[in-house]
């Protein structure tokens, strides 16, 4: 990787403003590979240099991949003027950061969501010809049964004239829950489409999206970094 200005690679995790940085140099409070730096313009290797501040290793990896349990209530999104959104659960220096959420969850849906700032992943999870199987347990009023397996597997048009991929159902129980496994996030999808089969959903939850799953441990509003395992899977390494 390209050699960058240590005062570039520390702003670029969000936790330091270019002034704090500077002012931190200043004092020797930064090492890198442990050798106190002298100035801010020194390059170094962001993906390979071992930087601490105070005594504190600092991660400055080029990207940041978080996994959230989505608590229903939040949007995900960005930003929003009058309503909270998914980032509000996090620290402030990873809402400097620049992360979004890879397919949005509604506002009432629960689950795992993953917010990164890695723009080219973010839009190859998303892309239907990578067939990233996204996974969701559903509350629906009513049964799904053989007829509605049949639906989604065939693939269904909307009364909007919406095409949707064929996608999997999975009736457990008497039939009021079931599991529906996506292979495209459109608008709705998984509640419009067992809509117009009649069986309107009532609680949705992702449980899954390509290798990455929500472990039970892991409560709505809390979240944590991917492993470098999880990041090479969802690269496909």
């Amino acid at each position: 990787m390209a050699l960058e200005r240590l005062d570039k690679i520390l702003s670029s995790t969000g936790r330091w403003s270019r002034k704090e940085i500077k002012d931190m140099i200043r004092h020797g409070r930064v090492r890198a590979d442990g050798t106190t730096v002298a100035k801010p313009e020194e390059k170094f290797d962001p993906a390979s240099t071992h930087i601490q501040v105070d005594g504190q290793t600092v991660d400055c990896a080029p990207f940041v991949y978080v996994l959230m349990h989505k608590p229903a209530g939040l949007l995900s999104a960005t930003r929003d003027p009058k309503q909270k959104t998914v980032l509000d659960l996090l620290p402030q220096h990873l809402r400097r950061r620049g992360l979004f959420p890879v397919g949005r969850l509604d506002k009432d849906t629960t689950g795992l969501l993953l917010l990164t700032d890695d723009g080219p992943l973010g839009h190859e999870l998303l892309s239907p010809k990578k067939h990233v199987d996204k996974v969701y347990l559903a509350q629906v009023e009513g049964k799904v049964d053989r007829s509605d397996v049949a639906a989604l597997a065939e693939g269904m048009v909307l009364g909007d004239g919406l095409h949707c991929l064929p996608a999997g159902l999975k009736p457990l129980g008497d039939g009021s829950t079931c599991l529906v496994t996506l292979r495209e996030g459109k608008y709705h999808q998984v509640k419009r489409m067992l809509a117009a089969r009649g069986k309107p959903v009532t609680a949705l939850h992702r449980l899954s999206m390509g290798p990455l799953k929500l472990e039970e441990n892991l409560k709505p509003g809390q979240w944590r970094m991917l492993t470098e395992k999880e990041i090479g899977a969802l690269r496909g390494e």
